[in-house]
Parts: structure tokens; C-alpha cells; sequence
């Protein structure tokens, strides 16, 4: 007994697999939108914080840096937006006043145009140190950021700034340790 098989002609098949392949992915000539430079300001990525108003290193609760700034961009709900999720990563030393397991950091992100702040976001970053260990490394959450863009000006025109939001009395001290 014989069994016949539809066979389906190459001819045919081979067109409708490019015509499959060719509809996957974006459309043609669309490209991901240009994204804001990252980049740190240089006094606030590092913190050290003390307990009272004492600089001695036996008051140090914690010193910390800012070790990346992480990113993605990508078109927002109109041709007029540009969408970008920032992410900051620190590592944290604990000090030998450090009673916690753990500390949240105070990090701020903000959109920069031609020097001038935009908009600008407050978060903390949680560190938490496992036992016996001094130092660790944590990721902020996800910041959504929106940027107005036009066709004369690209997101590529921004700026992202990360850095500690110091107190006053940090921002003092630093002065007082960094004259110019």
C-alpha cells in the first residue's frame, strides 16, 4: 500500500519564509533614539558619612563611591519625547561606627541642558553588608527620566548626572578638605 504525500513546491516556500523573516523586527531606517552622556560629579560621588559632627575615622559610619551609571533609551509615547532608564550602582565600605547591618544611601540623577539642571530625582540606594563583611556593592532602582527632544535637538544634547545629595554639613566639610 502506498501512502502519497503532499509535497509543497519549493518554489512557493521559500518566498513565503522570506516574507516571514523580512516582517521580524523593527521597521527599516528606525533607529534607537540618541541618549543623554552620563557622567559623575566629581565631589558628590564619593560620601563619607560620620556620626555628630566629628571627622574623626572612628565616628565613620560608612564611606561610599559611585562606581557606574547605567542606561537605556528608547522613543516615548510621542515623536517629541525620548524615554531614558537610569541606573546607579555604589560600593560602600562600612565605617567602625556603623551600628546597622545596613545603610540607605541618598543618590540623586538629574537631566542636565547646556550646564543647567532640567529635572532632577531623589532616591536612596539600600546597602546592606552581609555579616563579617565590611565592604559591598548595591544597584539603585530603575529611574524613568523623560527629555523633550526636537529634530534640532537629540537626546544626545543632555546630560545625566549622578551624584551623593550631600548635607550642609558635608558639603562644608568638603569645601573645607578640597580648597582650590
Amino acid at each position: 500500500m502506498r501512502i502519497s504525500s503532499f509535497r509543497f513546491p519549493l518554489a512557493v516556500a521559500l518566498p513565503l519564509i522570506a516574507l516571514v523573516l523580512a516582517s521580524c523586527g523593527a521597521p527599516r531606517n528606525v533607529f534607537a533614539p540618541a541618549c543623554p552622556t552620563p557622567g559623575l560629579v566629581r565631589p558628590l560621588a564619593e560620601l563619607a558619612r560620620y556620626q555628630g559632627g566629628s571627622r574623626d575615622i572612628r565616628d565613620l559610619i560608612v564611606r561610599a563611591r559611585i562606581i557606574d551609571i547605567t542606561g537605556k533609551c528608547e522613543p516615548g509615547d510621542d515623536s517629541n519625547t525620548v524615554v531614558t532608564h537610569v541606573q546607579v550602582v555604589v560600593e560602600a565600605a562600612r565605617g567602625p561606627a556603623m551600628q546597622a547591618e545596613g545603610i540607605a544611601l541618598p543618590v540623586f540623577v538629574a537631566v542636565t541642558d547646556t550646564g543647567a539642571i532640567r529635572d532632577k530625582i531623589l532616591f536612596e540606594v539600600p546597602v546592606v553588608f552581609p555579616r563579617n563583611v565590611d565592604t559591598a556593592r548595591a544597584a539603585g532602582q530603575e529611574i524613568r527620566m523623560e527629555i523633550p527632544v526636537t529634530p534640532q535637538k537629540s537626546g544626545a544634547a543632555y546630560g545625566i548626572i549622578a551624584g551623593f545629595q550631600l548635607t550642609p554639613a558635608e558639603v562644608a566639610a568638603w569645601r573645607r578638605d578640597n580648597p582650590k
